[in-house]
């Protein structure tokens, strides 16, 4: 008789860790529809300032994602889950409360925006953490695949169910789910165990600063480190430039609703879903590096499709979605290799200030390019920002091609 389960799926822990992580995903998801929907559809938001809320939820990468590394470090990095999600619920449930009261502006927006982000990134660093304590090194790209098959699935189900939900609702109070879901998450994550190596004492423990420094030195003396960074930081700014704008070019340009705008992300979810399928096998059967420089590629080319769209216009929708699932099939797959590779180089104890280092490096340039795309789109239009952002995203696999990743045939071991 075949067994229920397999492989990690039997890990009890890991179960539990998953699905703080699904509930958490599809609620962030609705998130993400709603707050640039009220921006363009509840305030009337200019681009410019659909790019200052759109920079404001990555901006603090540059502000505390450095501190973040060490904090990470010098704690228990379950706690920190916990509160960071705790956190969010709070700051969010401010948004319905506001659309009650008659004050909801674009101001308060872009701080719960920029205050939610800046909890994000803590969370994110001890989430990348953590996993390398709850599993085995051998179970990395399994784990952190089935956790992008969750997120992938929340992405197809968020953004339609959120689209609806804020048909109905407003997108104010769809917020409310998310506020939920990351209440729930934070119950799940503290019923989650896991034997984690004790922090640091505080007398061995350097200052702060030292700490960032030796976060920095050991990412820069590694090669495959610094492509990876580089890669997706082209990713990232060029990406971000694009984001800022693409709410509004398919409420604008194409005339497409709230239930419209959440059936092209949820395409999107369904190509995120598909390169989850994929990753684990393509990376057993060519190898992380080969993947890496392929997913990059495969990013950048299928991004084309949406500036080449304005050429086509009465098909402009389905090139879009082309567009959308293809990019996020490939995003996903790149994610789940550089995170596997990323883990399986870095010693535990410098876990939290790696991740940190690279976020700040690569995600830094979210908040910059958010803001070029915000710029740009009042001066030269949005269907030209787009032409701009899709063809800069096409350089990212440069980096890759050029180092030592495009020759990784298994994962590298602890330095």
């Amino acid at each position: 008789m075949p067994r229920r389960f397999t492989g990690l799926w039997r890990h009890s822990e890991f179960r539990r860790y998953w699905t703080a992580s699904a509930i958490s995903d599809v609620g962030s998801q609705v998130t993400a529809l709603a707050l640039p929907l009220i921006g363009a559809l509840t305030l009337a938001a200019t681009p410019w300032q659909m790019g200052v809320l759109n920079a404001a939820s990555s901006m603090p990468i540059l502000l505390v994602g450095l501190f973040a590394g060490v904090w990470v470090d010098r704690l228990r990095r379950r706690p920190v889950l916990i509160a960071a999600d705790i956190g969010r619920a709070v700051l969010l449930l401010t948004i319905p409360l506001a659309s009650l009261l008659g004050v909801l502006t674009i101001e308060l927006l872009v701080i719960v925006a920029l205050v939610v982000g800046a909890l994000g990134v803590f969370f994110d660093v001890a989430h990348l953490a953590f996993l390398p304590v709850l599993v085995a090194r051998d179970q990395l790209v399994d784990g952190n695949a089935k956790l992008e098959v969750t997120a992938a699935a929340a992405q197809v189900v968020g953004p339609s169910f959120g689209g609806a939900l804020i048909g109905l609702l407003g997108a104010p109070f769809a917020v409310l789910l998310d506020a939920l879901s990351f209440l729930a998450s934070g119950w799940l994550i503290k019923r989650t165990r896991a034997v984690e190596p004790a922090p640091a004492a505080t007398a061995a423990r350097a200052s702060v600063c030292a700490e960032i420094r030796e976060g920095f030195r050991v990412v820069w003396a590694e090669p495959i480190l610094r492509a990876l960074i580089a890669a997706a930081g082209t990713m990232n700014f060029f990406g971000r430039m694009f984001l800022a704008v693409y709410v509004l070019y398919m409420t604008r340009d194409l005339g497409l609703g709230p239930i419209g705008v959440g059936l092209v992300l949820a395409t999107g979810g369904i190509g995120s879903l598909a390169g989850a399928l994929v990753t684990g096998p393509t990376t057993r059967r060519f190898g992380p590096g080969p993947m890496l420089v392929a997913s990059q590629l495969a990013f950048g080319l299928t991004g084309l499709l949406v500036p080449l769209a304005i050429l086509f216009p009465r098909v402009a929708l389905v090139m879009i979605v082309a567009s959308e699932f293809g990019q996020w099939m490939a995003v996903i797959v790149y994610y789940v290799n550089a995170v596997s590779v990323r883990q399986t180089i870095t010693p535990s104890r410098l876990q939290g200030r790696v991740n940190a280092t690279m976020r700040f490096f690569a995600g830094g340039l979210m908040p910059i390019g958010a803001l070029v795309g915000g710029a740009l789109g009042g001066v030269i239009g949005l269907p030209w920002t787009l032409v701009v952002a899709e063809i800069g995203t096409l350089l990212g696999f440069v980096w890759l091609v050029f180092s030592p990743v495009r020759s990784l045939r298994a994962l590298p071991s602890a330095a």
